[in-house]
């Protein structure tokens, strides 16, 4: 029982309704056009997972070889870290993972092209391996681009554009106008998400040599930063409600806003980065809320 624990928390399993996020608002879209299908949704919510818990286990065995997480770290302590698995152990389950994500992915383009959309099949094989890329060297290897700063424009392309754009593709195999908004919505949201992670842990960040875009901006200029990010995504749905609006139902996502606004409340207030800590949870639920109360209003 205390392998299964160890592993579960390895895991990470509170990070995964942020991964799935932007694949409910895919959904959702893709429904109120008639293009639905549970077989593919399945699939790529399995896919989701599977690419966010290796990412987990990646950033696990790149900070826990490279020193990063020591205890100069806040939050809770990572596998490698605290001695629960060995390095050799992370990186066995990270091969296992690569092998369980190629196969959820392969059967996800089968489902969604087969034969008849190739040229599709070969793109989102390509976006598969590019995610599987970019969950790997967040920080791993030599010059990790999560310790360069560009952690933010990798978290925005794969969990805002992907995951719904190309979520929406799976569905109904072309690009409609209709998922921008959400798309870049969700994207930012995310994004702070790991601002705000890089808020938290800014100062044993700089000391490990992570230099993430909180450590390049400084500690208020970050917070500014987090205020543009959570306050234009909040702008974009808000114009999403607007302009797609059939019914008050639609605008239900509102309701998300104010654990948003409280939030960033919160970190304007906030002077010690380390107390940033219990606002993860609650801006990756709330993030999580909005996706799943905008799609359901969509579809009402």
């Amino acid at each position: 029982m205390s392998n299964i624990k160890k592993w579960l928390s390895a895991f990470r399993l509170r990070t995964l309704p942020l991964s799935v996020s932007g694949m409910i608002v895919a959904g959702a879209l893709a429904a109120y056009n008639g293009t639905f299908k549970y077989s593919i949704f399945i699939l790529a919510i399995l896919t989701t997972i599977s690419l966010q818990i290796l990412s987990n286990l990646a950033n696990d065995y790149g900070d826990g070889t490279k020193g990063t997480d020591n205890d100069d770290r806040v939050g809770p302590k990572r596998a490698i870290q605290s001695g629960a698995i060995t390095p050799e152990e992370m990186l066995h389950a990270i091969k296992m993972n690569i092998l369980v994500s190629i196969v959820l992915a392969f059967s996800l383009i089968y489902a969604a092209f087969g034969a008849k959309h190739v040229w599709l099949g070969f793109l989102f094989l390509f976006l598969g391996l590019a995610s599987i890329y970019a969950a790997l060297k967040y920080t791993i290897g030599d010059k990790p681009y999560g310790y360069r700063g560009l952690g933010d424009v990798f978290v925005f392309v794969f969990f805002g554009l992907v995951s719904v754009i190309g979520g929406y593709v799976l569905f109904a195999k072309q690009i409609d106008h209709v998922v921008f908004l959400p798309a870049c919505a969700l994207g930012l949201l995310s994004v702070a998400v790991l601002n705000l992670n890089n808020l938290r842990d800014i100062i044993s960040d700089k000391k490990s040599q992570k230099i993430t875009l909180a450590v390049k901006l400084g500690f208020d200029k970050a917070k500014k930063y987090h205020y543009f990010l959570v306050g234009t995504a909040i702008l974009l749905s808000f114009l999403f409600g607007v302009l797609y609006y059939t019914s008050v139902y639609n605008l239900v996502f509102f309701i998300a806003y104010i654990p948003l606004i409280k939030h960033l409340k919160t970190v304007k207030n906030n002077t010690v980065p380390a107390d940033l800590d219990p606002e993860l949870k609650k801006l990756a639920l709330s993030t999580f809320l909005l996706s799943v109360l905008l799609a359901v209003g969509h579809l009402l």
